[in-house]
């Protein structure tokens, strides 16, 4: 399975950016498993923070906190692709996203961290 995460980028806080996390290896419409894919993120000298993730099956959502109202995630299982588009972009944005993927376990919407993708920067300039 591979994850490759294109559209990072900078932007002026107030911005906009749409991250793309394409998955090969990996048929998101024909599993018999939950399973899900998520976006996380991490500055420099932070721990990782997850920011959202969906279910693949039933299309379920999961927001942190400072994404609600903000980001939104979508899958498109016939592209094998999951985008999130971010609004209102703000400094503390800032960080490497990274997709990640895996089966979600019961009671969850978000998967466990079985792959992951290289990651893509997003810069917001205040």
């Amino acid at each position: 399975v591979q994850l490759v995460e294109s559209g990072g980028g900078l932007v002026q806080a107030g911005g906009s950016l749409r991250l793309s996390c394409v998955a090969s290896g990996f048929t998101f419409g024909f599993t018999s498993d939950d399973y899900g894919i998520g976006w996380f993120r991490q500055a420099p000298g932070k721990d990782p923070e997850g920011v959202s993730c969906i279910k693949l099956r039933d299309g379920t959502t999961h927001y942190s906190d400072p994404a609600k109202g903000r980001f939104t995630i979508s899958s498109d299982n016939a592209k094998n692709t999951v985008d999130l588009q971010m609004n209102r972009l703000a400094p503390e944005d800032t960080a490497v996203y990274h997709c990640i993927a895996g089966k979600v376990p019961t009671g969850s919407s978000c998967p466990f961290t079985e792959y992951w993708g290289q990651g893509t920067q997003v810069t917001v300039s205040s």
